[in-house]
């Protein structure tokens, strides 16, 4: 296996058959557009053909190469690794998903230097992220330093999935429960106007409660 970085024709580079990285259409003009602006990419990665002498198959960079082809580059700077047919399915998964995720107040650092020299309309055809998302971010106050809370008056979430008659009758049975406190937010309402439900329903059922218990 070697590092080193070596141009190629495009001509000579083939897709891998089994290749399953997908890109939207709008981020491949994305990446068409930073690629034709810059001039820059990222190597990609390859192996020689078994079946043909002089050609190379694509494991990582199958967008960049089909970006590059549509600006007319004639070749592309590509690392040859020597590996085998399971090296290179390994490979396939794993290079396309392997990645960390960003770090909010550096990604908001970024976006904001970015955005003192470019519209957020124009951050977007570059960027991964909409102009409303840019937007958004951008205008995103940071908390200040949280209150010391005891962690009994964290509440609990509960998420289900509802259909629409479900959810009407829900809303209907929800609105119709009394609500304790006038300054509650709705969610707190809500959540409270279920749990007198669930209490009428224990009150008033065969089954007891020590069932759910």
């Amino acid at each position: 296996m070697t590092n080193s970085i070596q141009s190629i024709a495009l001509n000579k580079l083939e897709f891998h058959p089994d290749n399953p990285n997908k890109q939207s259409k709008v981020n491949f003009a994305k990446l068409v557009r930073n690629i034709e602006r810059t001039g820059r990419y990222e190597p990609l990665i390859v192996r020689p053909c078994l079946k043909k002498a002089g050609c190379f198959q694509i494991i990582n960079g199958h967008h960049r190469c089909q970006a590059m082809a549509r600006l007319g580059y004639e070749t592309a700077d590509c690392i040859i690794w020597d590996i085998n047919d399971e090296e290179t399915d390994i490979l396939l998964t794993t290079l396309n998903r392997l990645g960390g995720s960003d770090q909010l107040d550096k990604k908001l650092k970024l976006l904001k230097r970015l955005n003192k020299k470019y519209e957020s309309r124009e951050l977007a055809k570059l960027l991964p992220q909409t102009a409303k998302q840019i937007e958004r971010l951008t205008n995103l106050k940071r908390p200040g330093t949280p209150a010391k809370m005891n962690p009994k008056c964290f509440a609990n979430p509960l998420v289900f999935f509802v259909n629409d008659t479900q959810q009407q009758q829900i809303d209907k049975a929800l609105s119709l429960v009394e609500e304790p406190k006038a300054k509650m937010t709705k969610a707190e309402k809500r959540a409270a106007a279920l749990t007198r439900i669930a209490g009428y329903f224990f009150n008033h059922s065969k089954i007891k409660l020590e069932t759910y218990k």
